[in-house]
C-alpha cells in the first residue's frame, strides 16, 4: 500500500495541516470527480475494504493494514459491504462522514505524538475548521453565498469565471448568474474581497478560489469548479451551451 513510507512524517502544526488537506484533497477526488472508479472498486463481494487519502492528494481503496497495532488510524473498514443495501447518494454520505472523521483522527494522532501544546492544538482546529467538510463537499452542503461567489468574479458576467477573459455572449443569452464586480471599486475593496474569497471554494478539490485560476459553473447544482479539476479548458468551454459536473453527469448504475 501506498502510505507512510512515502512521505515524510509530520511534526510541525503547518505539517499536520499540510498532510490533512493532502488527504482530504484525494478523498474529495474519489468522492467526486472520480466516483464511479471508487464505486466500482468497492465491490460488496470482496473482503473488508477501506478508503485511504494520501498526502499526495491520491487515495485508494484497499484491504486495511495487517500490522497490530496500525501505525496510524485507519478509516471505516468494510465500506463496500453496504454499497448495494442502500441508496448510492447515502452510501457516499456515509463514507464521507467516515472520511471526515478519520482525517481528524490521523491528524489528531500527529499532533499527540509530538507533543501539541494547548496553543498547537487550538490552531491546528481552526486551519482544519476554515475548510468544508468532505462530507459537505460530496454532498453539495458547503456553503457559497451569492455574496461570496460575486466577490470572485473579477469582471466576468458570465457562469464563467478565469483571470484575465470574460464571456461577453455567453452572459447575454444567457441569465446572468453573478454580477461583475465595479473596477472602480476594486482597488478600495480590495480588504473585503480577500476575505471573501476565503469563503469559495472548489466543487472537487474544495480549494480556494485563485483570481489566476479558470473556474466555471454547475448548470444542475451551481457549485464552482477549478476547469483543471474536471477537464475543462476556457477554449471548451465556449462550445458548452450547458455544463454539467461529474457529479450531475453520473448515471445511477443500476443494482441487480
Amino acid at each position: 500500500m501506498e502510505g507512510m513510507a512515502q512521505h515524510p512524517v509530520p511534526r510541525t502544526v503547518e505539517e499536520v495541516f499540510s498532510d490533512y488537506k493532502g488527504r482530504r484533497a484525494g478523498l474529495i477526488k474519489a468522492l467526486t470527480t472520480d466516483v464511479e472508479k471508487f464505486y466500482q472498486l468497492c465491490d460488496p463481494e470482496k473482503e473488508n475494504l477501506c478508503l485511504y487519502g494520501f498526502p499526495n492528494e491520491t487515495w485508494e481503496v484497499n484491504l486495511p493494514v495487517e500490522e497490530v497495532p496500525p501505525e496510524l488510524p485507519e478509516p471505516a473498514l468494510g465500506i463496500n459491504f453496504a454499497r448495494d443495501g442502500m441508496q448510492e447518494k447515502d452510501w457516499l454520505s456515509l463514507v464521507a462522514v467516515h472520511s471526515d472523521s478519520w482525517l481528524l483522527a490521523v491528524a489528531f494522532y500527529f499532533g499527540a505524538r509530538f507533543g501539541f501544546g494547548k496553543n498547537d492544538w487550538k490552531r491546528l482546529f481552526q486551519m482544519i475548521n476554515d475548510l468544508p467538510t468532505v462530507f459537505e463537499l460530496a454532498t453539495g452542503t458547503a456553503k457559497q453565498s451569492k455574496d461570496q461567489l460575486t466577490a470572485h468574479n473579477n469582471g466576468s458576467n458570465s457562469k464563467y469565471k478565469s483571470s484575465g477573459k470574460s464571456r461577453q455572449s455567453e452572459s447575454q443569452t444567457k441569465g446572468v448568474k453573478m454580477s461583475a464586480p465595479v473596477k472602480e471599486e476594486v482597488d478600495s475593496g480590495e480588504e473585503e474581497e480577500d476575505d471573501d474569497e476565503q469563503g469559495a471554494t472548489c466543487g472537487a478539490c474544495g480549494d480556494n478560489y485563485g483570481t489566476d485560476e479558470f473556474w466555471i459553473c454547475c448548470d444542475m447544482c451551481e457549485k464552482w469548479f477549478h476547469g483543471k479539476c474536471v477537464k475543462i479548458t476556457p477554449a471548451k468551454a465556449e462550445h458548452i451551451k450547458q455544463y454539467k459536473c461529474p457529479g450531475c453527469s453520473i448515471k445511477k448504475p443500476r443494482i441487480g
